[in-house]
């Protein structure tokens, strides 16, 4: 890569994005819900600021989700079907390996998943669920950040 003297912003070197893992909650409330407390989050993904770390069984459990009578009431609303959220999904996810269990024990086991990739991979970890919220301050031990909104995203970006 050549410097620029000239351009001195097409010298820095873009800093590699945080992982984040995201609840179904949280999944729901960008893709479909539209929640405005999800903007910042949207955007972050599209500007590559942060990389949203997923597993095949965190992304067969929005399939599922996709399927219960009031997602599928919101989803008429909006004139979107399971196939079009899926796609939109794979397409700013990156799915990974299941990682392996960690020390951490959830007290909700379907929500396991989520601690323990958020723990392999030191990742903020963006939740609405009760039993991962009370979990945050043992999480920082292991260098994972657990938030139920993007405050702390829009923080870290500019830190």
């Amino acid at each position: 890569m050549c410097s620029d003297p000239t351009f001195p912003q097409a010298n820095k070197v873009r800093p590699a994005p945080r992982p984040l893992v995201l609840d179904t909650n949280i999944v729901l409330d960008l893709l479909l819900f539209n929640d405005p407390g999800a903007q910042p989050l949207r955007l972050m993904l599209a500007a590559r600021q942060i990389e949203w770390l997923t597993t095949p069984a965190m992304r067969d459990e929005f399939e599922r989700v996709l399927a219960y009578p009031l997602i599928l009431k919101q989803m008429a609303r909006q004139q979107l079907s399971a196939v079009q959220l899926l796609l939109e999904f794979d397409a700013q996810a990156r799915i990974v390996d299941v990682a392996p269990t960690s020390r951490l024990r959830c007290g909700d086991p379907d929500d396991q998943k989520f601690i323990d990739l958020a723990v392999a991979h030191k990742a903020h970890l963006m939740s609405k669920d009760r039993a991962v919220l009370r979990m945050a301050r043992r999480l920082q031990v292991f260098d994972v950040r657990a938030q139920d909104g993007c405050q702390f995203l829009l923080a870290a970006a500019h830190a």
